[in-house]
C-alpha cells in the first residue's frame, strides 16, 4: 500500500502525565464510547502511551514540541480531535498515515 492510499489518522498529543493525569481524559473517552455503544458505532479512537508514530519524519515539527514521555488520543475522525482539541486546550494536533491500524497505534514502550 503506497503512502498516499494509506489509512489518515489524526490525532492530539501532549505529555503522559499531562493527557492521563492531569486532564479528566478518561472520562471524556469514556463518555464517548457509551455515545458509540448507543449508536452502535464501532470504536474508531484510541489511547496510545509513547507513540512510535511521533517518530516519523511527517509529524517532526509537531512532535519536536510534544513533552516525553508522551501520549495521544488517536482516531480515523477528524472532527473528534478537532473536540477534543478545543477541549484539552493544552495539546497539540495532528495526522499522519499508516498502512494498518496496528501501525497507527504502536508504541515505542
Amino acid at each position: 500500500m503506497s503512502e498516499s492510499s494509506a489509512p489518515l489518522f489524526h490525532f492530539v498529543a501532549a505529555s503522559e502525565t499531562f493527557l492521563t493525569v492531569e486532564e479528566p481524559l478518561a472520562e471524556v473517552l469514556k463518555e464517548r464510547e457509551r455515545y458509540y455503544g448507543e449508536k452502535g458505532k464501532a470504536i474508531d479512537f484510541w489511547l496510545v502511551k509513547r507513540p512510535a508514530f511521533l517518530e516519523r519524519p511527517a509529524v517532526a515539527a509537531i512532535a519536536a514540541a510534544v513533552p516525553r514521555p508522551a501520549a495521544a488520543v488517536v482516531s480515523t475522525d477528524a472532527k473528534f480531535i478537532e473536540f477534543l482539541k478545543l477541549r484539552l486546550e493544552f495539546v497539540l494536533k495532528g495526522s499522519y498515515s499508516a498502512a494498518s491500524q496496528a501501525e497507527a497505534l504502536a508504541s515505542l514502550g
